[in-house]
């Protein structure tokens, strides 16, 4: 038997002794919650121990005291040990997962405890929070300008019929909001979803329009998604759209343009192998007429789309999700872009909820709004959050009018309000 499964014994007698009442006055029973955690640390050191029972022991280890189950499931899903030895390791868990280490919790996995990790963990996050600070809005914004309710060159925002069909409450919500504000909006026929910013072209800032071919890898492999995938030049063809077509493959969630530069992520790469990265850069570059800045996609979101992660305030500031509750290589990753073209990034909020019913949910992703003329559609999700991401679009866009709404039944198939809009002028 197991040291691991006498443990177990010993402390399930013990928990039904204490609850028949009996008392102990030496036994201290929180050395049987710091005992196997010490071991089932050691065991995911071991050189000998494979990546799948690793990971399972992260999975346990999550669960004491002195994690609280903040270290997140795309860390666990992802880990490998590489060369690191216990130190190492134990800092990385901290420092990937932004959990301050304890004394309580080097002893409880070391057997010691260990200023120097505390140190350096601290020393880490003074010194990204002085490489890149989110920048306040107040330092950023200039005063309010004044714009004509209707701008020269009128926008018009298209939504597929399927929106219509699946989500009519919504959808009749969002065309109130439009007429409002006298936005112009039409619907797209034969297509075969709701998320028409993907696969619809995109709008260079010469007015041409770009169809990239749409076959993301992420709707691969299920017949259910590769039969909701629409055929675009039917699309176009049906709905007198005029592209040029590409045969580079990239969904238009994806492409965030302002002021001639383009956002993209680095999903681009793995969709379209065949291309060497720079070339396939210069390509798109000279498709979009952009300068073309590459950010590191989500590891969590199956899409790797940009507009779920940042939006564009002008041409030197982003807003982004709050880099603070962001994974560690995403965090990093972002502030070496926002260092590399001298931009300035603003905190949105953001938080993922645990909905295991819906696992795709893009619940809590404010960034990806509607974006219209001067209009802003924000997603709200009825949390405290809501007022501040409000504040933050309010004062990073002093003259757009700001309209919320909730779009949550839509958002739980995956996406928000840029997903299922297509802008153009």
């Amino acid at each position: 038997m197991s040291i691991e499964s006498i443990i177990g014994i010993v402390a399930s007698l013990l928990t039904i002794a204490m609850a028949l009442g009996v008392k102990f006055d030496v036994i201290d029973v929180d050395v049987f919650n710091k005992r196997p955690a010490k071991m089932l640390f050691a065991q995911l050191v071991d050189k000998d121990t494979t990546e799948p029972k690793r990971k399972k022991l992260l999975k346990k280890l999550n669960k004491y005291d002195f994690f609280k189950k903040q270290i997140k499931t795309e860390y666990i899903q992802t880990f490998e040990l590489g060369k690191r030895g216990s130190e190492d390791l134990l800092f990385d868990i901290c420092d990937s997962n932004n959990i301050e280490p304890t004394d309580y919790m080097c002893k409880s996995l070391l057997g010691y405890s260990r200023e120097s990790i505390k140190a350096r963990y601290l020393e880490k996050r003074k010194s990204v929070k002085e490489k890149v600070t989110p920048t306040p809005i107040e330092q950023i914004m200039d005063k309010p300008k004044i714009k004509a309710a209707n701008l020269s060159e009128e926008q018009t925002v298209y939504l597929s019929e399927e929106l219509k069909n699946k989500y009519p409450a919504t959808c009749d919500k969002l065309t109130q909001i439009l007429n409002k504000h006298n936005i112009k909006y039409s619907f797209l026929k034969a297509t075969k979803d709701i998320w028409c910013r993907d696969y619809m072209p995109v709008q260079t800032p010469s007015g041409k329009l770009i169809q990239f071919t749409y076959n993301p890898s992420y709707l691969r492999g299920k017949k259910e998604w590769e039969d909701s995938r629409s055929d675009v030049k039917e699309v176009c063809k049906l709905n007198n759209i005029d592209a040029e077509f590409s045969e580079i493959n990239l969904d238009g969630g994806n492409v965030l343009i302002c002021e001639g530069r383009a956002i993209i992520s680095d999903r681009i790469f793995p969709e379209n192998p065949n291309w060497d990265k720079d070339d396939l850069v210069k390509e798109i570059s000279k498709l979009l007429e952009c300068e073309i800045i590459i950010i590191p996609a989500q590891k969590s979101d199956m899409t790797g789309h940009a507009d779920g992660m940042v939006r564009f305030v002008n041409r030197d500031t982003i807003l982004g999700n709050n880099l603070d509750v962001e994974y560690k290589y995403w965090r990093e990753g972002m502030q070496k872009v926002v260092e590399k073209y001298g931009m300035k990034y603003i905190n949105m909020p953001f938080f993922e909820p645990k909905d295991s019913k819906h696992p795709l949910s893009a619940v809590g992703i404010y960034v990806n709004y509607l974006e219209v003329n001067n209009l802003i559609v924000l997603p709200v999700f009825g949390r405290d959050e809501d007022k501040q991401a409000v504040d933050t679009i309010q004062k990073a866009f002093p003259d757009r009018i700001v309209e919320t709404i909730d779009y949550n039944d839509v958002a739980f198939e995956g996406g928000l309000l840029n997903c299922t809009t297509w802008v153009i002028k």
